[in-house]
């Protein structure tokens, strides 16, 4: 049990840190903890996700609460049944990317209110330690089924704004996308990739965030995939874009229609655009997000408002400023419409809107955003994080310091963040300049000093 309960979730691997014991458990103190009544209950398609419903749920029926049962669903679809059907609580039953042997929890207050460590998970696992359940009533709940994928569709359908016929090509990686994708194909053209739910994984890691998972999804928009299941009439190599999801496709990643990798947060600043162009109001964006992002959402008549990393974070703060939408460099985006959560079919909608009804390609679309030069996130292993960040602060002091997540520093011509990893004795690095040498010698000098013995 030791390590699987984490800052954002539940999480670990199944036998050997998870079974359907400590499963029953988790359940009577959820319940216990939130005092719930009604609880969504969703699931994956890993091969222990039903053996970890049945345990789950015996243990939340056992406090009183009743469940409602949505079925292999994607994150997205669990947060918006939710909201969509006044429940207490909720709980997907996923390990989002993580490989097949491992499952966990994700939990939800009422309105899809994320739970995270700070606020919830903690003292769960202090009432799972100590066996500290609230008495059990004499009349258990009950387990009713809903089928929230109809509704989900329809909704997200509504955002539908298509001036001519798109076609992407997506790689499901085996896993939620194959759902989540059920809002799109009805308005777009879907060529699929790895299209069978399989909780092995056994093409690639579901995991857009690793660049070399996108390997098969850009040889397919380049040229076409031998082998690969089709499911209309295009001619290969021919897509508007491709899209890869995640294991619970909370998260998406694009490429455009040459197979080159849309770098996150220009996908942000585009979303935020055509967002707009209908609506003023606050987007937020990830502090690692380029320069670029601020300035195109003030350009477009938005207001534009930092946020730290972690869904749960940029969830409260959205909630706190009633914010449009919202973009995290690790592909997930947030929209007020699905309860101010995740939805990676609103994403890819926006996105195809957006082709739709441009002469130009995505190419093309993002060329005039890299404005600047901008480093990938880079780890570094060290002894003591929280002494390295001091270091850097007083390194750094002639620039403007701010520590919403880590410290980050700016100058006029470049910034940089510094993170302490959450689990591992890792600092993460982010930087950008106005020149490519600038940010070059910019990493080497961060770098040294991080890494110094």
């Amino acid at each position: 049990m030791a390590g699987i309960f984490k800052a954002y979730d539940i999480r670990g691997v199944v036998g050997k840190d998870l079974d359907e014991d400590l499963a029953f458990k988790i359940g009577r103190a959820f319940a216990s903890f939130l005092n719930c009544r009604r609880v969504v209950v969703g699931q994956d398609m890993r091969s222990s996700s039903e053996a970890m419903f049945q345990a789950l749920t015996r243990g939340l029926t056992r406090q009183g609460a009743d469940v409602i049962r949505v079925g292999v669903c994607s994150t997205p679809m669990s947060y918006y049944a939710n909201g969509k059907l006044g429940a207490d609580a909720s709980i997907m039953i996923t390990a989002s990317h993580n490989p097949g042997e491992w499952n966990g929890f994700k939990l939800c207050r009422e309105k899809a209110i994320p739970i995270s460590g700070a606020t919830g998970i903690q003292e769960i696992e202090r009432r799972v330690r100590k066996s500290d359940f609230a008495p059990a009533p004499v009349s258990p709940g009950t387990i009713s089924s809903y089928d929230i994928l109809p509704e989900y569709v329809k909704h997200v359908k509504k955002l539908a704004a298509l001036q001519r016929p798109i076609t992407i090509a997506a790689d499901y990686a085996n896993a939620m996308g194959c759902v989540e994708s059920k809002a799109l194909t009805d308005l777009m053209r879907v060529d699929a990739m790895y299209a069978t739910l399989d909780g092995a994984f056994p093409h690639h890691e579901a995991n857009p965030l690793k660049t070399e998972t996108l390997a098969d999804l850009q040889q397919k928009v380049r040229v076409g995939l031998p082998g690969v299941v089709r499911h209309c009439r295009t001619k290969t190599g021919h897509y508007d874009f491709g899209v890869a999801f995640d294991g619970d496709a909370d998260r998406v990643g694009f490429v455009d229609e040459t197979g080159g990798i849309v770098p996150m947060d220009m996908i942000t600043l585009l979303i935020a655009q055509s967002i707009l162009k209908k609506h003023k109001g606050v987007i937020l964006y990830d502090l690692r997000s380029s320069w670029t992002v601020r300035e195109v959402i003030a350009e477009n008549g938005g207001t534009p408002r930092m946020c730290r990393v972690g869904h749960a974070f940029i969830k409260q703060q959205m909630r706190e400023v009633d914010a449009l939408f919202a973009g995290e460099l690790s592909g997930h985006y947030y929209f007020r419409e699905n309860y101010f959560t995740e939805s990676s079919a609103m994403a890819v909608l926006y996105m195809a809107n957006l082709l739709s009804q441009s002469q130009e390609p995505l190419s093309a679309l993002i060329r005039p955003f890299h404005r600047y030069f901008k480093s990938p996130e880079i780890n570094s292993e060290v002894k003591d994080p929280p002494t390295v960040l001091a270091q850097l602060k007083n390194q750094y002091r002639s620039g403007k310091q701010f520590e919403l997540d880590g410290l980050s520093v700016e100058f006029a011509d470049w910034w940089f963040n510094v993170r302490c990893s959450n689990t591992e004795p890792l600092v993460r690095l982010n930087l950008e300049a106005k020149t490519q040498a600038q940010l070059d010698q910019r990493t080497q000098e961060l770098l040294a000093l991080i890494r110094a013995k």
